[in-house]
């Protein structure tokens, strides 16, 4: 059973890590512009890497279901790959928004394309496996069969 689910695990761990890092700058932030908590703004620099690090972990919870039920109901390796992409798109949303806000555009784009990619292999693979449950009608392997032949 974990060998089924390692890739989805890995993923996971490493967002939970890139999550426990932007904390980090936050509070290194913090002292660079002396900001104490539980004060919330201050200078522009740190009010920038608060709002990007709380965007961050607004979706966070939207993102580990979609790698899940991506990976659990329709493929693994896919879901894992879109997982890392959203990770990188993470990564390049709170970079470029401590530079500026204009700056968190790019990787916005990025981690929203992966989103979306995620939330519709966990539709499509959810909604299959209720049809193959209850209905006795895998749409997914008549699919395959039809494009592989």
């Amino acid at each position: 059973m974990a060998s089924d689910i390692v890739l989805l695990a890995a993923v996971s761990v490493l967002s939970a890590c890139q999550q426990a890092y932007f904390a980090n700058l936050v509070g290194k932030s913090r002292l660079k512009h002396k900001v104490m908590p539980p004060a919330v703004t201050g200078h522009p620099e740190f009010d920038r890497t608060f709002r990007a690090q709380q965007n961050c972990i607004e979706f966070y919870a939207v993102f580990l279901v979609d790698l899940w039920a991506a990976g659990c109901f329709f493929n693994q390796e896919l879901a894992s790959l879109f997982g890392l992409v959203y990770i990188y798109g993470r990564h390049l949303y709170f970079y470029g928004y401590i530079q500026s806000v204009k700056g968190r555009l790019k990787g916005f784009s990025v981690s929203k394309l992966a989103l979306i990619l995620l939330l519709v292999m966990s539709l499509l693979g959810i909604t299959n496996s209720i049809l193959d449950k209850y209905i006795h009608l895998n749409l997914l392997t008549k699919i395959r069969h039809i494009v592989l032949g």
